[in-house]
């Protein structure tokens, strides 16, 4: 198998989708891929990353990159909105090297193989579903047996004009076991805007979530299973790129890094004592904040500087209805932690159900003030063609064109609102919200919370996204958000 595979290439590349603000705060490694580049190298593959996401490389930049390559196979990941942009990558490679085999994985593929693999036409030889490590080092084992190839685990493939589903294997139980291909990385790419003089690594110490919210792709991804690698395997990829790629500012890109008190406490407990010297990003769940406050201080001494937790709304009704599983209270009391505890809180509040009218916008951004959050994003419902919820909201969902369900862009027609309204009333709860929050931000005592507040702002401010949505809507940025994005 080596010695004939080892002079191919599958080449890595990133769709090139961009849809919003997060974009403007860094750019950070596609780790995912980096896990698969890995798996490639180790079966006796060349493996190359081109990360035209990050790169804002545009189509007619991809096609000239891609000539300029030799590869045999070309993978690409998607999610909902991201699809239509990898599709285009998988028809682009055929252009490029008709003779190359195309390759596509990630949540969208994985539940709508079939609308994706079906047409006569479609640009993707192959999809692999689910988690894709092992059923990739399959794949690549084979590539020269067809037979061999067409029985790897979790694989979706097109026989005599059907689609056929292998078997897929269990989820992986040895995390710790997993390596990411670092090394082929253009480290200076990748930069936490926010922090000057930063480089930004990616690492993730768990994989899954256990709960149940019926709009998330996560929960049924990985099958409500959480997993978490040991404590001091984290540390030891932490160290790696530290000393090794001069990571300063690390993005933890678990759902649910704290699931575990026990082997979190460890974790927190172990960074400490490597003294990296570095900053840590994380999500997790309001109910753990509260649950930790006692080992809160541990988290700031670990480097965290800034939480997300999912609010998602602000009446326990919409909260039962998506089955968060959280309270009001604890939210509310979890961002007063995050703060009190000298860390950046930001979380979100989802609009545009079905009975949303402007009232009940309104009342959700009076209590997204109240809770008041240092920042706070104002998401449209979006269904994902595969959740529950998509059944549910089905006959107000006015488009199927997937680059729009971002969370961003509104999909749903409200009863009592059209979705232009919709999207005019988000941006004037981020402006309103904003406006207020800046005054605050200036007269913080902490000089680095200070600066880090304000210096968010103002990216979030500049951003083209931003400037672009406004003049969608016929609409000017106010005197006083113009004056925060000058400042």
């Amino acid at each position: 198998m080596a010695s004939q595979s080892a002079k191919r290439t599958i080449l890595f590349v990133t769709p090139p989708y961009h849809c919003g603000v997060v974009e403007v705060a860094g750019s950070w490694p596609p780790l995912g891929l980096l896990f698969l580049a890995q798996q490639a190298l180790e079966v006796g593959w060349n493996a190359e990353v081109y990360d035209a996401m990050t790169l804002r490389h545009d189509f007619d930049d991809i096609r000239r990159e891609l000539g300029r390559r030799s590869f045999d196979v070309l993978a690409t990941t998607a999610i909902t909105p991201t699809f239509p942009d990898a599709n285009e990558l998988c028809r682009l490679a055929k252009v490029v090297r008709p003779n190359c085999t195309t390759l596509l994985g990630g949540v969208h593929p994985t539940f709508c193989f079939n609308e994706i693999l079906s047409p006569e036409k479609s640009p993707v030889d192959y999809i692999i579903g689910g988690e894709g490590e092992l059923p990739l080092r399959h794949y690549l084992s084979h590539f020269e047996d067809l037979a061999a190839r067409h029985a790897t685990p979790n694989l979706f493939w097109r026989n005599d004009g059907k689609v056929r589903v292998n078997p897929f294997l269990p989820l992986n139980d040895d995390l710790d076991s997993l390596e990411a291909a670092w090394h082929l990385l253009d480290w200076n790419t990748y930069r936490y805007h926010v922090i000057p003089q930063s480089r930004l690594g990616a690492v993730s110490t768990s994989r899954g979530c256990n709960h149940g919210c019926t709009f998330c792709s996560q929960q049924k991804f990985w099958n409500k299973i959480w997993r978490g690698r040991s404590p001091e395997s984290v540390v030891r990829e932490m160290r790696r790129l530290h000393v090794d790629h001069g990571i300063n500012v690390f993005l933890f890109t678990d759902e649910y890094p704290t699931y575990d008190r026990d082997r979190w406490e460890r974790l927190l407990d172990l960074i400490i004592e490597a003294r990296l010297d570095s900053y840590i990003l994380i999500e997790t769940r309001v109910e753990d904040i509260v649950r930790d406050e006692d080992i809160l201080p541990k988290y700031r001494r670990a480097g965290i500087i800034h939480v997300y937790v999912g609010a998602e709304a602000t009446d326990q009704a919409t909260l039962d209805r998506i089955n968060k599983e959280i309270s009001l209270s604890d939210s509310r009391r979890a961002i007063e932690l995050i703060a009190r505890h000298g860390m950046i809180s930001e979380t979100s509040f989802v609009l545009g159900f079905p009975e949303e009218t402007p009232e009940s916008i309104e009342r959700t951004f009076q209590l997204a003030r109240e809770f008041n959050p240092d920042f706070a994003h104002f998401l449209a419902i979006t269904p994902w063609p595969y959740s529950d919820l998509f059944r549910e909201m089905d006959p107000y969902i006015e488009t199927r064109d997937f680059r729009l369900y971002n969370l961003v862009e509104p999909v749903i027609k409200p009863r009592a609102m059209s979705r232009r309204e919709v999207d005019r009333a988000i941006i004037d709860c981020y402006a309103r919200f904003y406006m207020g929050k800046f005054r605050e931000y200036s007269t913080q005592s902490d000089p680095f919370r200070r600066e880090y507040l304000m210096t968010s702002t103002k990216l979030i401010m500049h951003s083209s996204f931003l400037i672009k949505k406004l003049a969608r809507l016929g609409l000017s940025p106010s005197a006083l958000m113009k004056g925060i994005a000058e400042f």
